[in-house]
């Protein structure tokens, strides 16, 4: 059963909205995170900047294939939600300056569950023109 108070993607979220959370998330929880920023008319740019923070952070583990899959998944879910369904930026005209926040964790009262990952994204997305571009946000969770 999903434990309330430890609902992983609500938790990613208020993270990457609020930079001054990230102790309290982290430590409350029991889990590892990592925030950062990235900016970029390239999806896979977005994908790289991701996956480097995550491992340099230890939220994952550099040479556990599946880890790596989860988080990839994960990522790539909530640029969907960023980008509409479509990940095109760059061939389209489109640009995204982007604040993520990654967590791993449990949020289920059984810890036979295992872990999951959760990847939040907000910032903005747009023509590449300064001024020209709008807020967005999107999640993504695995299973690892």
């Amino acid at each position: 059963m999903l434990h309330a108070d430890r609902r992983i993607g609500r938790q990613a979220l208020m993270l990457v909205l609020d930079e001054d959370a990230r102790a309290e998330v982290i430590q409350k929880q029991g889990w590892i995170g990592c925030v950062g920023k990235v900016g970029s008319m390239d999806a896979h740019k977005v994908v790289a900047a991701i996956e480097t923070a995550a491992k340099r952070e230890g939220v994952i583990g550099e040479d556990r294939y599946r880890e790596g899959h989860a988080l990839y998944h994960a990522i790539l879910e909530a640029l969907q939600g960023v980008t509409r369904g479509s990940l095109q930026l760059g061939s389209v005209l489109r640009t995204v300056g982007l604040r993520f926040a990654v967590l791993r964790g449990n949020p289920y009262e059984n810890t036979e569950e295992g872990d999951w990952l959760a990847v939040a994204l907000y910032g903005t997305i747009g023509a590449p023109v300064k001024g020209l571009e709008h807020e967005a946000i999107g999640l993504g969770i695995n299973h690892i």
